[in-house]
């Protein structure tokens, strides 16, 4: 019937997310790509080990830059302005919160970016025949990607 409850569960679609950087950065972003994180793997084997293999253990974390894009707007120029705060040994490092939201707006789940900082702040091309809008990219450095469900 028209208008009743599904049982059934549906995969949260990818395109209703925001993004708020600490200090009340509010940001509608286009796209949202390299939220991946991963950890070496160290191989080890003690010389009178009766097993002919390596074991694997867990090592150090890594996490991929986050890059972000969204339109440009008159006035907006918060980005440039942390990008420009950072100087020799002096880095403007923020949390930065990825969120996907639900049919209501509500966070579903959270990336959270850890000590993040501008690595990269790219203004859009330009071309006379173009009918596109004006596009900036944000490349953020951090520390770690701490996922968490809402």
């Amino acid at each position: 019937m028209a208008g009743e409850v599904q049982d059934n569960v549906w995969p949260l679609p990818k395109f209703h997310f925001k993004v708020e950087v600490e200090g009340g950065i509010v940001a509608s972003f286009q796209e949202v790509s390299g939220l991946d994180t991963e950890v070496d793997i160290i191989e080890y084997r003690h010389g009178d080990s009766p097993v002919f293999s390596v074991i694997k253990m867990p090592g150090l974390r890594k996490a991929t830059d986050v890059t972000l894009k969204k339109g440009m707007f008159t006035g907006d120029i918060n980005f440039f302005t942390w990008f420009n705060e950072n100087l020799m040994n002096t880095i403007a490092r923020k949390n930065v919160q990825i969120m996907l939201l639900n049919e209501k707006g509500e966070a579903q789940i959270v990336w959270t970016l850890t000590n993040a900082f501008p690595k990269q702040l790219q203004g859009t091309d330009l071309k006379s025949a173009s009918s596109e809008v004006a596009v900036e990219t944000l490349v953020l450095a951090h520390e770690g990607i701490v996922t968490t469900a809402a």
